[in-house]
């Protein structure tokens, strides 16, 4: 078991308004992800710049420790937040975010200090299971010296990834990363 963190501190500049609000189903996206993922962790919590927009969440809200330091602060307020040794991260604009491939990378992370789905598209941080007292050093580090990508740190630490074949028995469908970012994006997907 692990704490599960849902990302919800992007500004969704390119949406124009907050992805993790939209509904769909009448349920707002990041419910979909809490619902998907909460039978797996021991605590769930939110990370969010915005936290009254989340409090009919009822689950603990954690403002970004760094402000303005984008997805890599995010992740960096997410370990710090939780309490357990292992933590799961996860965008909150992912509404097929994927419990079996969770599952999968909690068995990786055994021997390792990040387990992340290598997909297609490449590497995906914010669907990946962190160890939190490797990682909370590495990402300090790579604050400090100002770098910014979310995987700048990666090569601090021990890194393994789960790749496409392994990922297409997982998730068949293709769906587990899927995610909207633009109002037309969000219009199409809405309609199927």
């Amino acid at each position: 078991m692990f704490s599960l963190v849902i990302q919800a501190g992007g500004k969704s500049s390119r949406m124009g308004r907050d992805k993790a609000l939209l509904q769909l189903d009448g349920q707002t996206l990041i419910e979909r992800v809490i619902a998907r993922l909460a039978p797996l962790a021991d605590e769930i919590l939110v990370t969010t710049n915005r936290p009254a927009e989340y409090e009919f969440l009822d689950v603990p809200l954690f403002a970004d420790i760094l402000p303005e330091r984008g997805a890599l602060g995010g992740l960096y307020t997410a370990l710090k937040s939780a309490r357990s040794p292992l933590v799961a991260v996860v965008a909150c604009d992912m509404p097929f975010a994927s419990p079996h491939i969770f599952t999968r990378l909690v068995t990786l992370i055994a021997e390792a200090d990040v387990a992340l789905p290598r997909s297609a598209a490449g590497l995906e941080p914010l669907h990946a299971v962190y160890r939190r007292e490797t990682c909370l050093p590495a990402i300090e580090q790579a604050l400090r010296e100002n770098e910014w990508k979310v995987i700048a740190w990666f090569p601090r630490v021990r890194v393994v990834t789960l790749e496409t074949a392994e990922l297409a028995q997982l998730d068949p469908a293709g769906r587990a990363f899927f995610n909207v970012n633009t109002p037309q994006e969000w219009e199409k997907f809405s309609k199927r």
